[in-house]
């Protein structure tokens, strides 16, 4: 079964940077598209960002461009968000997805998913 793992949450100032990681396991993460969301307590999971299997294009939301980064390490079978100068808006916890199709940033119509990580942005 494909299982994923993400790592790398905590508490930091705004300002701060974090990297997320993603960890596949039970399939190679080559043959998937990955995307990473985010969740706060009533509100709809939203999209972050995302990077498709084959040639690594990435598309991120408006929020987040420009601030955060998706990149891929097949040989690590790991997916990673770097995220720079972090708000308070950013506060969430953050899910990666998988699927072999690329649905883009939206949380839709992914089949797998993580369990989360937090990340609390404390000013």
């Amino acid at each position: 079964q494909l299982q994923l793992v993400e790592s790398g949450g905590g508490l930091v100032q705004p300002g701060d940077s974090l990297r997320l990681s993603c960890v596949l396991s039970g399939a190679a993460l080559e043959f998937y598209a990955v995307g990473w969301f985010r969740q706060v307590p009533g509100k709809e999971r939203e999209g972050v960002a995302c990077i498709s299997s084959t040639d690594g294009r990435t598309e991120y939301s408006e929020s987040t461009k420009g601030r955060f980064t998706i990149s891929r390490d097949n040989a690590q079978n790991t997916v990673y968000l770097q995220m720079n100068s972090l708000n308070a808006e950013d506060t969430a916890v953050y899910y990666c997805a998988a699927d072999t199709f690329m649905y883009g940033i939206s949380p839709y119509g992914y089949d797998y998913w993580g369990q989360g990580t937090q990340v609390t942005v404390f000013s």
